[in-house]
């Protein structure tokens, strides 16, 4: 542990931010393997309902930095192709 008053701080600060962003990121990495999931079943209603919670997820992740925005770019794009292939 620091012993400087602002050091302290940041220690804090930086594991609240942590686990933001893990909570984020997890949830786009959940949101997409359940959207191939449902895709690979053949269950058009639910991947089209998984691809669009999908895209929310990989979106906020993007928005804050989490991910590059050619990454979810590139992740939006994959599911949707998959997805349209499967009709």
């Amino acid at each position: 542990m620091p012993n400087i008053k602002s050091a302290k701080k940041r220690v804090i600060t930086s594991a609240k931010k942590e686990v933001t962003n893990t909570v984020i990121t997890s949830s786009m990495k959940t949101a997409i393997k359940k959207c191939e999931k449902a895709i690979n079943s053949g269950d058009k209603a639910q991947a089209e309902e998984n691809l669009k919670t999908a895209i929310k997820r990989i979106d906020k992740a993007a928005s804050s930095g989490l991910v590059h925005k050619n990454k979810a770019a590139r992740e939006k794009s994959r599911l949707t192709k998959k997805k349209n292939e499967m009709e």
